[in-house]
């Protein structure tokens, strides 16, 4: 990498204080751009060349991603002086599709097919209803240790963008752990574990919830937040409890307000036996 993307990278890493995978999409956006644009140097390059880079991205979240990652880059050039270019794009326009999420009976019933009489089939019990407890992310959970655990509360320690948040678990989630952990006899500090005794990747973990539930990790975060919004929840306490930093993106979940709002009218409003 060259003096500045190496600065960049230490800048999203100590100063923005961004998780590492993130860290590393922004820094494989902006190495990608820079292979295209060579000869040039990143800090002569112009708005036309960046639209010409992009011009080659058809998926318009893709594209955004990497729009994502060239504004923040370009924006720390002109403020720390690397480059008198000043480049800022809008966003592409992307449909905002309801997120998927699961109704707590589809959720209930699939869990009853875990064989709890195994190790194995007790963690993946506890581990399904923690993440519908708690709406972590996956990273979050796999991260998450025995001492993060304080009576029904849950300190989310290795969150996105390093914030800790707590997060109140359900007594039917903190049974379940405590019922695994009972049968756990590997040294690990970390909760969830593979037959080694070694932290569960993120990999074991998708394919643990892809077959009971037949969905990923995340859908289980998105029915967490949904169950929330249709109970009736104010969308800023599930914004907290959520870690996102701004309320933006825990507006997607009124889409499901409104849709349960509709679903009760259709249904109990007296009009509907109007003639």
């Amino acid at each position: 990498m060259s003096e500045i993307t190496t600065t960049f990278e230490e800048y999203l890493s100590v100063i923005k204080a961004l998780n590492a995978a993130t860290v590393s999409s922004y820094m494989q956006d902006i190495t990608q751009l820079e292979l295209a644009i060579a000869p040039k140097k990143l800090t002569d390059i112009t708005t036309d060349d960046v639209l010409k880079f992009l011009s080659t991205f058809e998926n318009k979240r893709t594209l955004n991603r990497k729009l994502s990652a060239i504004n923040t880059f370009f924006r720390f050039c002109h403020e720390h002086k690397f480059s008198h270019n000043s480049v800022s794009i809008p966003s592409a326009k992307v449909s905002q599709n309801l997120p998927k999420y699961l109704s707590s009976d589809a959720i209930q019933k699939a869990i009853t097919q875990i064989d709890r009489g195994t190790l194995f089939g007790l963690r993946d019990y506890a581990l399904i209803l923690f993440l519908y407890a708690s709406g972590c992310r996956i990273s979050e959970a796999l991260n998450i240790q025995r001492g993060d655990i304080s009576g029904e509360w849950l300190k989310v320690r290795f969150a996105k963008g390093e914030k800790e948040r707590m997060v109140p678990l359900a007594g039917v989630a903190l049974d379940a752990i405590k019922e695994y952990l009972a049968k756990v006899d590997f040294s690990s500090s970390y909760i969830w574990l593979n037959y080694r005794g070694e932290k569960l990747s993120r990999i074991s973990a998708f394919k643990i919830i892809k077959k009971y539930l037949g969905v990923s990790p995340h859908v289980l975060r998105h029915s967490f937040a949904s169950a929330l919004i249709i109970g009736g929840a104010d969308l800023r306490v599930v914004q907290e409890l959520l870690g996102h930093s701004s309320l933006v993106t825990t507006q997607i979940y009124t889409h499901i307000q409104k849709q349960n709002l509709s679903q009760t009218l259709n249904s109990y409003h007296p009009i509907r036996s109007f003639a």
